[in-house]
C-alpha cells in the first residue's frame, strides 16, 4: 500500500470510538475512505475480530452519525470504510468537523455558522425567530412597503392585512416568522440582533473622529435615515443650474451611495457581532459591513458582469419586490458608473479578513488615483499644478519639470487623451491646457 494520508485517506490501526470523528469529518467534507488494520506509513498490520468488526464498525456508524458507508474487507485483510459527502452536516458528540489535507478540523463561530447554512441550504435570514409576534412589526414601514411593491406584486392592496403580507414573502414558517420578517418590518430589531444598525462617523484622521449618529430600526428606515443624515449632516452639495433650474449635487452620487447601503444592508453577515460602518473623510468615504463573498463572485469581478449570489436570501427578495435592487448582479456596475458619470474615480471595492468595503474617491486628481490610471510622476505633478494654478503651457511643463519640448508635448498630450486636460488653442504661444471642461461642469465648477 505504502501510500500516505491525505484529504480522502485516513489509516488507523484498530477501530475505536475516534474513528467515528474522522467518519463524520469526511461525510462533512468531499467523503474518503478509513481503512483499518494500516499503520501510519500505509502498511497493513493484522486484525482481531474481523468478522465482527465488519458487523459492528457500519451498525455504529449509523447509529452514532446517522449515515450508512460501505463497508468491505480488502485483498490484504484490511476493512475498507467508504464515506460519500453529505447533502446534511453531520455531528460527532455534538461537534461537527471537516477534512483538511490529512487533518481533521472543528468548525466554531462564523464558519460553523457558514457551513451549517450551506449544507441545510438556508440562510441565516430564514431561521424562525421565535421571541417575535405580530405586535412586533412596525405598521408604518409596512404600509410604505406596500407602495413601493404594488408593480411587482399587483396582489398586495392598502387593505392587505400584516400576516397576509408576511406569507406572501415567505417571512413566516407555520405561524412563526422568520429573522428576516423582523430585521426588514420590526419595530425594534435590535431588541433581538443589537449589531443590526449603521454607525456613521467623520473621521478628521484614521484616529480622530468629529461627529457620530447610530442609526436604528427597520433595514427600510435605516436606509432611508442613514442617506438623509449623510446628505444633511456630513456631505457637501455643489449647485448647478440647467438653464433657469437650480441642481443640487452630492459631492458623491446619491445614487451610488443608495445601492452600497443596500449591498451592505443585505449582504453583511448578521451571525457576526459588528455594525456597518459608514466613515466618511476629507478626501474619500467608506462603507464597510462584515461578511466574505461567496466564492462565485471573486471581489476583482465585481465591475464587470457577475452572477448574483445574496447572502440572506429572503432579505434580497423583500428588498427586490420594494423595487430598491434589481436581481442580475449589476448594482455594483451601477455604483462604479454613477461615479464616473459624476467625474469621480471608479470606486474601489475590497476584501480583508472578511470583512467588505466599498471606498469612493472624492477626487479624480488624489494622488492614489492618478497612479492608478497610469501616470507618471512628472504628470502627476503637472495635474497637481493644473488644479492649483488653474492651466499649464508647454513651457511652464518644460520649466517646472525640467523636461525637453517633445516629453513635454508627449506627456500633455497622453493627459488630454486619459480625459483629465483639455487643450485649449491649436498651436502657438496661445495654447494652454487646463482641467478638462465636461468634468468641470459635472463637478459644479
Amino acid at each position: 500500500m505504502a501510500n500516505k494520508e491525505s484529504q480522502n485517506i485516513e489509516y488507523k490501526k484498530a477501530w475505536r470510538a475516534d474513528c467515528l470523528k474522522v467518519v463524520s469529518a469526511f461525510a462533512n467534507s468531499d467523503g474518503g475512505k478509513v481503512l483499518i488494520g494500516v499503520d501510519n506509513n500505509g502498511n497493513p498490520v493484522s486484525l482481531k475480530n474481523m468478522e465482527k468488526l465488519l458487523e459492528d464498525i457500519p451498525n455504529s456508524i449509523r447509529h452514532k452519525l446517522g449515515i450508512i458507508p460501505f463497508v468491505e474487507l480488502t485483498d490484504d485483510k484490511t476493512i475498507s470504510i467508504s464515506i460519500q459527502s453529505s447533502s446534511v452536516p453531520v455531528s460527532y458528540n455534538g461537534k461537527f468537523y471537516i477534512r483538511s489535507g490529512s487533518t481533521l478540523q472543528e468548525l466554531q463561530g462564523r464558519e460553523l455558522a457558514d457551513f451549517l447554512s450551506a449544507k441545510t441550504g438556508h440562510s441565516w435570514d430564514e431561521v424562525i425567530e421565535e421571541q417575535i409576534n405580530i405586535q412586533a412589526f412596525d405598521k408604518n414601514v409596512i404600509e410604505k412597503f406596500k407602495k413601493y411593491a404594488v408593480d411587482r406584486i399587483p396582489s398586495i392592496s392598502e387593505e392587505t392585512e400584516i400576516k397576509t403580507i408576511l406569507d406572501k414573502l415567505n417571512l413566516t414558517e407555520k405561524n412563526r416568522f422568520k429573522r428576516a420578517a423582523a430585521l426588514l418590518f420590526g419595530n425594534n430589531p435590535q431588541k433581538f440582533y443589537r449589531q443590526s444598525v449603521i454607525r456613521i462617523g467623520k473621521f478628521l484622521s484614521e484616529t480622530e473622529i468629529q461627529t457620530m449618529d447610530v442609526v436604528q430600526g427597520s433595514l427600510f428606515s435605516q436606509l432611508e435615515n442613514a442617506l438623509e443624515i449623510l446628505r444633511t449632516k456630513y456631505l457637501v452639495s455643489n449647485i448647478k443650474y440647467e438653464g433657469i433650474h437650480r441642481r443640487d449635487i452630492l459631492e458623491y452620487p446619491y445614487e451610488a451611495l443608495r445601492e452600497a447601503v443596500i449591498n451592505a444592508l443585505i449582504h453583511r453577515d448578521y451571525s457576526g457581532t459588528s455594525q456597518i460602518q459608514i466613515r466618511v473623510y476629507p478626501d474619500n468615504l467608506k462603507i464597510m459591513n462584515e461578511g466574505k463573498l461567496p466564492p462565485e463572485v471573486p471581489v476583482e469581478k465585481l465591475k464587470t458582469s457577475h452572477l448574483s449570489v445574496p447572502r440572506n436570501t429572503l432579505l434580497a427578495e423583500v428588498f427586490y419586490y420594494a423595487g430598491f435592487i434589481e436581481s442580475w448582479g449589476h448594482g455594483t456596475i451601477k455604483i462604479v458608473n454613477k461615479c464616473l458619470q459624476q467625474g469621480l474615480p471608479e470606486p474601489d471595492f475590497r476584501e480583508e479578513n472578511g470583512v467588505m468595503t466599498v471606498i469612493f474617491y472624492k477626487d479624480k486628481w488624489n494622488e492614489n488615483n492618478l497612479k492608478k490610471i497610469g501616470l507618471n510622476e512628472r504628470q502627476m505633478k503637472a495635474v497637481m499644478y493644473v488644479k492649483e494654478k488653474g492651466k499649464i503651457t508647454n513651457t511652464e511643463y518644460q520649466n517646472y519639470l525640467n523636461t525637453s519640448k517633445r516629453t513635454a508635448t508627449n506627456d500633455l498630450e497622453a493627459l488630454v487623451k486619459k480625459g483629465l486636460l483639455e487643450k485649449i488653442g491649436t498651436h502657438g504661444r496661445g495654447t494652454y491646457y487646463q482641467i478638462e471642461r465636461a468634468i468641470k461642469g459635472q463637478k459644479g465648477q
